[in-house]
């Protein structure tokens, strides 16, 4: 499976593209960091970020995309253009039919360092030696692209799993209830049937 990850932002926005093979196996396709400068307006830094996931999007051709959820932050306005951000990923992926999924910061922290309360440095640390790259990557927003990209391949079969069994069980309850309804219906029919 190949996986574009990104950590939205509109001054630094992390993208990496990462392979997974059999097991745990993952490997580093390409990585990079997309920059707009704080002083253009809005809409032109948002239609260069999307510009660059288009770019990224049909050179590396992904099976899916894996944002980093939004989650509170102090600063609003940081919060907002994130979120814009990933929205502006979102609507790439989905234009081209591509499933997105969004995990959140410690569910990515968690599954590359076994701790979802780890550092920047220790999440960049594990990627280095999880994807067996001569240097850190640098910033730290790149780090965090790898990582989402190594966290959904890791998550996503158990996902699926969890997703599949929970479609089974609703299946289960709603025959058992199609059951019960009919039971009460031959029930009440029997039961008119002896007092007519």
């Amino acid at each position: 499976m190949r996986v574009l990850g990104v950590d939205p932002g509109l001054t630094r926005c992390g993208i990496a593209v990462v392979d997974g093979g059999t097991g745990r196996s993952v490997r580093c396709v390409a990585v990079d960091v997309i920059r707009t400068s704080p002083d253009d307006d809005l809409a032109l830094r948002l239609l260069a970020v999307a510009d660059a996931v288009d770019e990224w999007l049909d050179r590396h051709r992904p099976d899916v995309v894996a944002v980093e959820r939004v989650f509170s932050q102090h600063n609003v306005r940081t919060a907002m253009g994130t979120a814009q951000a990933g929205g502006v990923v979102a609507l790439g992926a989905a234009r081209r039919g591509l499933p997105v999924a969004f995990h959140t910061p410690s569910e990515v922290k968690a599954a590359v360092t076994g701790s979802g309360r780890a550092d920047k440095a220790q999440v960049t640390t594990m990627i280095t030696r999880l994807l067996g790259l001569a240097e850190a990557p640098r910033p730290a927003d790149a780090a965090d692209a790898l990582a989402l990209g190594i966290c959904h391949l890791w998550r996503a079969p158990l996902r699926d799993r969890l997703a599949e069994a929970e479609a089974k069980a609703a299946e289960l309850a709603r025959r058992h209830r199609a059951r019960i309804t009919e039971a009460a219906r031959g029930a009440a029919k029997g039961a008119k049937g002896t007092t007519s």
